[in-house]
Order: C-alpha cells, then structure tokens, then sequence
C-alpha cells in the first residue's frame, strides 16, 4: 500500500472540491464498519439466548466489615455460589490489584492509606459479572474511626458497559431457551438480522454512490485541466510527444485513476474500518483468542507484496504497448489514402495483430496477479482459523464464544482479502498517476512576458534579424537576415527540410530563436502577448483541418463571436 499515499493525494486535489460528499461517504464507511462488527456481536447475543440459563455465582466476602490498628496484618476470602467462576479481580479503592487473580487478598503490616473499600469481582464462565464489597477501617481507636469511602469500583470496562446496556435493551425481544415465547420475541427474532443487514447493505450503497458521485467530477475536472494544459504548452512538447501517447494519458490514464478512486477508495475506508472494528470487538470477547488466530497475518505480506510488484510491472508494459498501439491507429486512419495507394493493408494488420499479443500478455499477468490474491488470502484464513481451534482444545476455553469468533474471522478476512485487491489495483493506478503528474508538470517554453508591450495594428513590417533556430541537434536555420515590408508579397522555395515551415513558426511564435530576434513594427515578438500577435495573423495551411462543429462555427474560428452576415461574406470570398 505503499503507493496509496500518492495516489490519494494526487486525487485529493480534485477530491477536495466535493468534500461534503466525500464526508458522507466517509461516515457511511464507518457505519457499515460498525455493522460489521455488530454481525459479530449479535452472534454471541443468539447463542446466549439460545443456550441454556446459568444459575448466576453470588459471592460472600470475609470479613465485611473489619477495624484495625496500624501494623498488623489481615486476610479477605470470597466465596462463589452457584456457576463456578472463569476469573477473580480485586479492586482497592476502585484500582485494580495487579496480580491478584485468586480468591484471596492479603494485607500485612497495615497503614492508614489501606483503608477504605474492598471490591472483588467475579467474572463467570458465560461471561456475567458479580460483584462483592468489603470495608477496612484502619484507626488507633476503633471508636472514632471510620471508614475511606472510596470510588464505586467499576464491575466493567467502557466496552462491556455498553455491551451489557444493549443486551438489557435487546433482551426482551429475543426468545431464551425455558421461557416462553411472546409475540414480541417473534418479531424480534425475525426482525433483528434483517435489520442489521440493511444497514450493512444501505450504508455500503452510500458509501459507494458519495465516493463513484465524487470520483466521476473529480475524474472529470482533471481531465479539462489536462486539455487546459495540452492547450498551453509550446509546440516543442508535440514535436516530440505522439498522439497516441497523449490520447492514452487522457483516456486510458484518467480511466485507471478513475477507478482505483470509484473501487479502490471506498474499499480502503470501509475495510480499514472493519478490521479494526471487529479486532477490537473479538478482542473485548477475549484478547487471547484473538491473538491466537491473527498470528498468521504476517504470512499475508509475503505474497501481497510480490504479487503488487507483478502487477505494477505488467501495467508498465502494457501501457507501452497502449501508446504504440494508439499510435498505430492515428497513423493508420491519418495516412489511410497512402496506405491504400501503396497496398500496405496487410502490413498495417500485421503490425496490429503483434502489438495485440503484447497486451493481452500483459494482460494475463495482470489477471494472475489479481486473482491469485483470493485464494492466497483464503488459505491463510483456513490456516488461523484451524490455529483457533487447536489453541481453543488445548486451552480448554468454553465454547461459547466460539460461534461469534467464526463469523467475526470471517468478517476480518474478507476485509483483508478486499485491501489486498485495493493493493494490486493501486500498484495500477500508480503507473497512470506518474504518467499524470509528469504532464500536469510540463512548462511551456513560449511564454508572454511579465510586461507585453501593447500591440493592437500590424503598421510596418516585419524583420528578421541574425536569427538561428534548430531542433535538438539539428540546426536549420542560421544567421537569417529579412525584412517584409507590410502588403508585400513573399513566397519562399528550397528543398525539404531547409527551413521554410520553421520561419512560418517563428513567425507565429510557435518557437523562439536560439539567437537572433524576429520583430514587428520594431517590436520583438518576445516582448508581445503571443495572443495579441497571432489575432493580427492567419494560417492557411496545407494540412486540411475540419473541426467536429458546424460549417459556420468552422468558418467563425478564427474570430470567435462573429456575425451571421460576416461568416457568410468569409465563405463566399474562399469559395468554398
């Protein structure tokens, strides 16, 4: 999950706008986090009902009350009458006695801060809990002594507090076995897992549609921010980018991102919730039982971290084959009237058919490693549960909390076998994210100055002075010397690659010159707002572009708000 950081935070950026929909979302995760562990405790309330009474253990604490002088010595002894008792906690002033876990409790050499109240409390084989109190006086003179009053020593922890709150509240619409059944107690029996698997199932359809509704926008706002981008950057970026690998950073990309946030998110929160939800519950079952069965979760890491490594190298290969693929189709429907003149069509198939291959490869792999996760994380559940079991025989715990720890550890290891799915779909997005965060990072090259001198009429000409430009390593143009007075007409020849489509660049600013500076009425094309110079310019090019817009908003873009009467003057002056 290590690549689950970046991941999120990458998308919190878009996230962030809808974040009272992600908060529900959020809340909703914890609820059915919650209802998972109430499965769990609902489990341990039905076997309880369903099993036969226990005659609860009263207890008898010698001596009750008891007055003595500093320095000597005395002994308490409880006795328990009824069910035999599972464990004995002594309390002094409502601190627990570290240590003591018989039914007996001794003072010797007495001081005055040992008076006060004795509590121990008897916590029976099902789980019930009785108390007794006893009370030391330590005093010079028994007659005017009286006792510490101390706290009122606490019977349960914060937990079984409320557990035994809701077992009083669920009590009377749960049938027991000996006692009659009213009518209530059907329609609870009826009614109370209904229930708390509609909650369970509402709260995860909640949770799924706040997290899909903010993913999809958020999805949505980074792919115009990458357009913005594209939109911005200098004409080098494209010269030495390809289509196909632009394309796949706006769909395939976006899409993956899409949905490690829509699948991957709600998963990471409800399941993160529920393991400790239900942890924490089995622990308040019993601490050492739940201990006993999680020694196997180590062994988990193993193949988890290997099988993500898998999947993070398969969806590298595979999106490289993406981008050539792309590539190939751009190249194949641009260049379709070459490739039929040339009878090149089973070549083109070819070529498609190899890369092809590559990514169902790919693929594969990706399958493997994704659907290998369930049966390792099954296994390893088979594996703890069956370590459950034996440490429960040699133990000789009771077996009545065994119904609520299987459905408890079932519950855990789903979880667990749902992250680890969250795991290899973020080993997948994280290639798409890198591949994200590097284009959002691109900077333009051609950039408007801090202070544009203002430009608003072509009046001169247009001079070139001592300019140089070349791509990369190749230099194309040297030392240019022109001067294009304004209304002159200048067609310019030379052989292929001698410069003629770069000046045209130069010119509209697409690239700066390495040396040198291109000028306008005086004014260097770098000192200007590349908007202001290019509404004084037009390109007729010979590459044919029809945008997917009507006739008239094709004609009306160059001048974007133009009149009905001034688009039709246009087409009738290009005869088109």
């Amino acid at each position: 999950m290590r690549h689950a950081f970046k991941i999120l935070s990458f998308g919190w950026s878009y996230l962030r706008n809808y974040r009272l929909r992600l908060a529900l979302g959020l809340l909703c995760g914890l609820l059915y986090a919650f209802s998972n562990g109430g499965f769990v405790w609902a489990t341990r309330a039905l076997t309880e009902h369903f099993s036969p009474p226990e005659n609860p253990a009263s207890l008898i604490t010698q001596p009750q009350s008891q007055t003595i002088s500093p320095g000597n010595n005395v002994t308490f002894t409880v006795t328990a009458v009824g069910t035999p008792p599972l464990a004995y906690q002594w309390l002094l002033n409502g601190t627990n006695a570290i240590g003591v876990n018989t039914n007996t409790y001794s003072l010797t050499n007495i001081q005055s801060t040992d008076a006060g109240n004795y509590s121990v409390v008897v916590m029976s084989v099902a789980g019930n809990s009785t108390s007794s109190n006893a009370s030391l006086i330590v005093s010079d003179s028994p007659t005017a002594a009286k006792p510490i009053l101390s706290h009122r020593a606490l019977s349960l922890g914060s937990i079984q507090r409320v557990n035994e709150a809701l077992k009083r509240s669920l009590d009377p619409w749960l049938p027991c076995v000996g006692t009659p059944v009213t009518w209530r107690h059907l329609v609870g029996l009826l009614l109370f897992l209904p229930l708390l698997a509609f909650l369970r199932g509402a709260m995860d359809y909640l949770n799924n549609y706040c997290m899909g509704w903010s993913s999809e926008r958020a999805v949505r706002d980074m792919r115009l921010d990458i357009m913005e981008k594209l939109s911005t950057l200098s004409l080098d970026f494209f010269t030495r980018s390809t289509t196909g690998d632009l394309l796949t950073r706006i769909n395939s990309d976006t899409q993956t991102l899409l949905r490690s946030l829509r699948a991957g998110a709600p998963d990471l929160i409800k399941e993160s919730a529920t393991l400790v939800v239900v942890f924490a519950v089995l622990c308040g079952k019993d601490y050492k039982l739940t201990l006993a069965a999680m020694v196997i979760l180590p062994l988990v890491a193993i193949p988890l971290v290997i099988l993500g490594k898998k999947a993070r190298l398969a969806t590298r290969a595979r999106r490289t084959v993406d981008v050539s693929q792309s590539n190939q189709l751009v190249e194949l429907l641009g260049g379709i009237r070459v490739i039929k003149a040339f009878n090149l069509e089973e070549e083109e198939i070819e070529r498609f058919r190899k890369s092809s291959k590559k990514i169902v490869r790919a693929g594969m792999k990706n399958v493997q490693a994704k659907e290998l996760i369930g049966p390792v994380i099954e296994v390893a559940s088979a594996i703890g549960l069956g370590l459950l079991l034996l440490y429960i025989f040699y133990s000789k715990r009771d077996m009545a909390n065994l119904p609520a720890f299987v459905i408890g550890f079932l519950f855990f290891f789903q979880s667990i076998k749902k992250l680890a799915a969250v795991h290899i779909l973020f080993e997948q997005a994280h290639i798409s994210v890198d591949r994200l965060m590097n284009i959002l990072g691109e900077k333009p090259k051609v950039c408007d100055p801090p202070n544009p001198r203002p430009f608003k009429e072509f009046k001169s000409g247009i001079t070139l002075e001592g300019v140089s430009f070349g791509y990369l390593e190749n230099q194309v143009l040297r030392d240019v010397q022109l001067t294009i007075p304004r209304g002159f007409k200048l067609g310019i020849a030379g052989a292929s690659g001698s410069g003629k489509t770069t000046l045209v660049n130069l010119l509209f600013r697409f690239y700066d010159p390495t040396r040198g500076a291109v000028k306008i009425d005086g004014l260097d094309l770098r000192e200007i707002a590349v908007r202001d110079l290019r509404q004084q310019m037009a390109l007729v090019s010979q590459d044919v572009v029809i945008f997917d817009q009507t006739i008239a908003e094709n004609i009306a873009a160059g001048k974007l708000g133009a009149s009905r009467t001034e688009i039709e003057e246009a087409d009738r002056k290009s005869v088109v």
